[in-house]
């Protein structure tokens, strides 16, 4: 994972035309979602809060699926499409990529970091989160760094920043971890749990996600200097200003009213479902400063 400035990050993300899709004729994903009367949504099922299936429903939910749903109405009313259907569609950190490209997904909002690499695959939206790369171990591990991780087990999760940059940081650094790459970030943690792997390394709301699950969750510590920051934002096809700019104008808006405040918490300092978790996660200075910037006069 790049090490990456709050500054850098969110001017990449500020790229993009803020023209309303209701000026011109519709093209690109919104000619797709008018054409079909449906739009579907990329989902994650174990990236609690922001996009798990938690109850017999199975239906999708979390941070970034309500974040999801407030584009959605607003793609209803630019398209004077009430009874839009919405679909969903599973997505992995190895699929959701491809997925968004070759048309199946049309947004996706999950649990992806804004890169360089990424950027030349796809379009990303304004930023909904900041998060910082560290360990979840428990209390009594006696892990409080990078440099105790010496010769121990470490999971992480496969496809995604982290893994490649543990890797990289262990062959640089000589600790002669053993790197695990778990299916998600639920397998992950359940070997950290069942002491198959002494640290989990992840993003940081993460990690507090998988704390919350777990039967005693003040036993398990998130700890170590961050060793890379990153925003998550929602992911729509390259080259299609018109949809990047409907979406990006329904952050705006949730943002300049304050909403977000209230979706932020209900997801992150309070109990949530199925069994009640709070991650115990206020809102990041960081985070306050992105929603905070105006967002009308974006970066070229």
């Amino acid at each position: 994972m790049q090490k990456i400035t709050l500054l850098a990050c969110t001017l990449g993300l500020l790229i993009g035309s803020q023209a309303q899709a209701s000026e011109a004729p519709l093209t690109g994903t919104l000619g797709k979602i008018a054409s079909a009367s449906s739009i579907t949504l990329g989902y994650r099922d174990a990236s609690v809060p922001f996009s798990y299936v938690g109850d017999h429903t199975g239906q999708p939910m979390g941070y970034s699926v309500d974040l999801a749903g407030k584009i959605v109405e607003r793609i209803k009313q630019q398209l004077a499409l009430p009874e839009l259907k919405v679909k969903y569609n599973l997505v992995t950190s190895q699929t959701r990529i491809p997925l968004v490209q070759n048309g199946t997904v049309d947004l996706e909002c999950g649990s992806t970091g804004v890169t360089a690499e990424r950027q030349k695959q796809v379009a990303f939206s304004y930023g909904f989160i900041y998060v910082k790369g560290q360990l979840l171990t428990a209390k009594d591990s006696g892990i409080n760094s990078f440099e105790d991780l010496r010769g121990k087990n470490v999971v992480t999760t496969a496809g995604t920043t982290n893994e490649r940059y543990l890797k990289s940081y262990n062959h640089d650094h000589k600790l002669d971890m053993s790197v695990i790459s778990a299916k998600d970030h639920g397998e992950a943690f359940q070997m950290l749990e069942s002491g198959r792997a002494a640290a989990f390394y992840m993003d940081d709301a993460l990690l507090y996600g998988e704390r919350a699950k777990a039967r005693d969750p003040h036993h398990w510590v998130v700890v170590g200097k961050e060793q890379s920051r990153e925003i998550y934002s929602c992911m729509v096809r390259k080259d299609d200003p018109q949809f990047l700019a409907l979406v990006n104008g329904a952050l705006a808006d949730l943002y300049r009213s304050g909403e977000i405040n209230g979706i932020y918490k209900r997801w992150f300092e309070q109990p949530i479902p199925p069994k009640g978790l709070n991650l115990e996660f206020p809102m990041t200075s960081e985070l306050k400063a992105i929603i905070a910037k105006p967002v009308s006069d974006p970066v070229e």
